[in-house]
């Protein structure tokens, strides 16, 4: 073989190769520019997140746009690294429900610098200009219509009350207590409740209006960080150092259905407390069930099909080229983000079959005991 032929062979070799290496994509992986709207979600460990997936797949068929979901499965530097990987298949949208608002704006900021739009979904980024959109429900809106529910159901003067919170990294906690802050704190403050169990909320019970440091101090007291688990443990550890005018007919501020359920079997277990009302919210079938059966007293709805629908409408308006509805907007700490809100229905015994079953959000038949 002569050097001419060798140096053409060679030539022919490395075009092959480029051509290969190109049609890979920016990652090697094959995905190209193909995918048009990446989603991270937070975990795969909570049916919220699962039912979320499958919808949001559905929102974008029919449309020329494609979508990847991943889960970050309780981590930052997961959900850093998903966010990367998407960059990486020349995504031009993002959809991100942050584990932690703020550790998640690192994430956001490498998508933007790409020139990808940021849009937060169900929790707001923080101390970051990298957002571009924020879909949510009314958060403070639900705070106060499980504080409301609360009142309306309260016995006499002095009622015990015992306050749950989500996590502290978690925005979308400071805007839920500052909700039901707003409502429960007169009657904390003219004695209707008496506070069971956080020093940091007796302090503060004359404050209408608390600032984040205050609100920090009482979630810090009274975190549940979403895990039904450690909602079990508190609530065990309240009732077990609670005087006798503690327990009774007592009130429980919990955030979410999952903890809501855990506080709920450990306050039914405890033989002097004679009777209990227990908040909830996001509507998940177990809870609907304890609904059904007197063991939970509400939840606050959030019809995720129609914030999935906003989201993925947004994202398509945004590939279409066109500017996204927005209804409001929220301080992230560094910009005001422009939103768009859905709103939120209080679910209880006396509607839960309208509301979820007549709606077509769940079948009769997957539950017992349904009217």
């Amino acid at each position: 073989m002569n050097k001419k032929f060798k140096a053409i062979s060679l030539l022919l070799v490395v075009m092959v190769f480029a051509t290969i290496m190109a049609a890979c994509g920016k990652d090697g992986s094959g995905g190209g520019s193909d995918v048009s709207v990446g989603i991270v979600l937070p975990t795969k460990d909570e049916p919220r997140w699962v039912q979320d997936e499958q919808r949001f797949k559905d929102a974008l068929s029919g449309t020329k746009y494609t979508t990847e979901i991943l889960f970050s499965q309780g981590s930052s530097a997961k959900e850093k690294e998903n966010v990367e990987t998407l960059i990486n298949k020349g995504i031009d949208v993002l959809i991100i429900c942050p584990q932690d608002g703020a550790a998640a704006g690192a994430a956001v900021e490498a998508a933007k610098k790409e020139g990808i739009k940021v849009i937060a979904y169900d929790r707001l980024i923080t101390d970051t200009d990298a957002v571009d959109y924020y879909v949510t429900f009314d958060s403070e809106a639900v705070g106060a219509a499980q504080a409301k529910y609360l009142v309306d159901n309260a016995k006499g003067a002095g009622q015990p009350l015992y306050l749950y919170a989500g996590a502290a990294t978690d925005n979308n906690a400071f805007l839920f207590f500052a909700g039901a802050w707003k409502v429960l704190q007169p009657k904390i403050a003219d004695g209707t409740f008496a506070i069971a169990n956080s020093s940091e909320a007796v302090a503060l019970k004359d404050k209408a209006e608390l600032s984040r440091d205050e609100l920090s101090k009482i979630i810090g007291q009274v975190t549940t960080n979403w895990d039904p688990n450690e909602a079990k443990n508190k609530a065990q550890t309240h009732l077990t150092s609670a005087a006798a005018n503690a327990k009774g007919d007592v009130l429980i501020l919990a955030p979410n259905d999952g903890t809501a359920r855990a506080i709920a079997d450990v306050f039914g277990s405890d033989s002097a407390v004679s009777s209990f009302v227990v908040t909830g919210q996001d509507a998940e079938k177990a809870s609907v069930q304890y609904i059904i059966d007197s063991k939970q007293s509400m939840t606050v709805f959030k019809d995720v099909r129609t914030l999935v629908k906003d989201a993925m409408g947004m994202a398509v308006t945004l590939l279409d080229g066109g500017s996204p509805e927005t209804t409001g907007s929220y301080e992230n700490g560094k910009i005001d983000v422009p939103a768009k809100q859905t709103d939120v229905i209080v679910v209880n015994k006396a509607n839960v079959k309208a509301e979820l079953v007549e709606s077509d959000y769940y079948k009769a038949a997957d539950f017992t005991g349904l009217e």
